[in-house]
């Protein structure tokens, strides 16, 4: 009471596995590039806000306490940030740059100190810009 297969019900053959296998090769090569840039805008998109943010608090840093904020962590530890923020280029915490000058920004300011914040990439964005610039 053996029921036989027949020859054309036994699978797929070794053309039929290559032409498919061609096929998601192809349908890769095309979609990886795409991820690739997407991740890209991501990346700078987080980088953008976390500037933004960081700079918004190191002005209102500058305006409340009358001086400018020594380093990053000055602004952690009076509540002005939560926390540093990863540098999303980098993936680290301590390669952000910061820039300090002389100047005072309002006349009640009494101490120079950070002005801005930068990224410690040197690796260039899609605009054509060093991310260190932005």
């Amino acid at each position: 009471m053996r029921i036989r297969a027949k020859k054309s019900d036994s699978g797929f053959t070794l053309l039929e596995l290559i032409v498919v296998m061609t096929i998601i090769g192809i349908l890769a090569t095309l979609a990886v590039p795409s991820f690739v840039g997407a991740i890209r805008s991501a990346r700078e998109a987080v980088l953008k806000e976390d500037l933004h943010v960081m700079r918004a608090a190191i002005d209102s840093y500058t305006m409340d306490k009358q001086k400018a904020p020594q380093s990053l962590d000055d602004l952690v530890q009076n509540g002005y940030l939560k926390t540093i923020p990863e540098d999303p280029m980098t993936h680290a915490t301590d390669t952000w740059t910061t820039e300090t000058s002389d100047a005072l920004y309002s006349l009640d300011q009494t101490e120079p100190g950070i002005d801005d914040v930068h990224s410690g990439s040197q690796e260039t964005g899609s605009n054509g810009q060093p991310y260190s610039t932005w």
